[in-house]
C-alpha cells in the first residue's frame, strides 16, 4: 500500500478499499465502499490493520471518514454465512487486532461521522480518540435484531462511553440515536453543522499533531491505563509521566516559548 504526499492523491484509485492521503501532518484515510454504504468486510478491516502498521513518521495524526454519505453501516453480513464456530472466533479476535491498533495508535485517530454508523462501523469510531458527527449521523447497534453479537469490541469499548444500561437497551430493542442524542450521550464528542464533520475533524488533526509527541502519547497510552487503575496505582502512574513529560526538550523549548511570551494564552474560544 504506497501512501501519498500530495494533497488529493487517492492510492490505487477509486477502486481501493481504502482512500488514503495525505494533508500535512494529518492521514486521512476513508473507507472506500460507498455503494456498500462502507460495510466492513474482511478486506477493508486487513486494509486498516495494514495502514496503522505502518503510519510514516512525519505524520502526527490521523481522520478516519467514509466515502459517500456513510461513515459504515457495519459488518459486511454475507461473509457470515459460511462461518462455523471456530471461524467466528477467529473472525472476531482479528477484528480486535485491527482496531487495537487504532486504540493505541503512536498518533491520536479522529473519526468524522455521518450518515449510518452503526454494528462494526460504531464499534470502529469508538476506537478512535475523537468523534465528529454531523445532524446526518445515527448510530445503532441492530445485532440483536440479527441474532448475533457484537464482535469488534463494541462491549469493551462502548459502555466506556455510553454506559452499559444504554449499550443493552440498543442491543435489546433495536432503538437507533440521532447525531444530537449522540453527542449528548457520549457518542462523539463534537456536533458540527450539515456537511461539516470531515472540515472539522481536520481541524482538530491538526491542532492536535502540533502537540509535543510525547505528551500526545502520555494522553493515548498513558491516561487510558490510569483511569482503571486503583487511585493510588494510578497517581503513581500519573507523577511518573508528568515527571518524563516535562523533562523532554520540546516541553522545555514550550515551556520557555509561553514564559518569554512567545505563545498566547488559554481564552475562551
Amino acid at each position: 500500500m504506497t501512501m501519498g504526499n500530495a494533497t488529493a492523491a487517492a492510492i490505487a484509485g477509486s477502486s481501493a478499499l481504502l482512500r488514503i492521503e495525505t494533508v500535512g501532518a494529518v492521514l486521512t484515510v476513508g473507507l472506500n465502499r460507498p455503494a456498500k454504504r462502507n460495510a466492513l468486510n474482511d478486506g477493508i478491516v486487513l486494509a486498516i490493520q495494514d495502514c496503522f502498521s505502518s503510519l510514516p513518521d512525519g505524520i502526527g495524526a490521523v481522520v478516519i471518514h467514509g466515502i459517500g454519505d456513510h461513515f459504515s453501516s457495519g459488518l459486511d453480513l454475507s461473509e457470515l454465512t459460511e462461518h462455523d464456530a471456530t471461524d467466528g472466533l477467529r473472525h472476531s479476535q482479528m477484528w480486535h487486532r485491527v482496531f487495537d491498533r487504532i486504540q493505541y495508535s503512536r498518533v491520536p485517530v479522529i473519526a468524522a461521522l455521518k450518515g449510518a454508523v452503526i454494528g462494526g462501523g460504531l464499534e470502529l469510531a469508538c476506537a478512535a480518540h475523537i468523534r465528529v458527527a454531523e445532524p446526518s449521523a445515527y448510530f445503532a447497534l441492530p445485532e440483536g435484531q440479527r441474532g448475533i453479537f457484537v464482535g469488534g469490541g463494541g462491549s469493551v469499548r462502548l459502555p466506556r462511553l455510553i454506559g452499559v444500561a444504554r449499550m443493552t437497551d440498543m442491543m435489546l430493542t433495536g432503538r437507533v440515536y440521532s447525531a444530537t442524542e449522540g453527542a449528548s450521550y457520549g457518542f462523539a464528542q463534537y456536533l458540527t453543522e450539515d456537511g461539516n464533520a470531515f472540515a472539522k475533524a481536520m481541524e482538530l488533526a491538526t491542532r492536535v499533531a502540533n502537540n509535543a509527541p510525547l505528551t500526545n502519547f502520555a494522553v493515548l497510552q498513558a491516561l487510558p491505563m490510569i483511569a482503571e487503575a486503583n487511585p493510588q496505582t494510578g497517581l503513581l502512574m500519573e507523577s511518573l509521566m508528568a515527571t518524563v513529560a516535562q523533562s523532554d526538550k520540546e516541553a522545555k523549548l514550550r515551556i520557555r516559548a509561553f514564559l518569554d511570551r512567545k505563545t498566547a494564552k488559554v481564552k475562551p474560544a
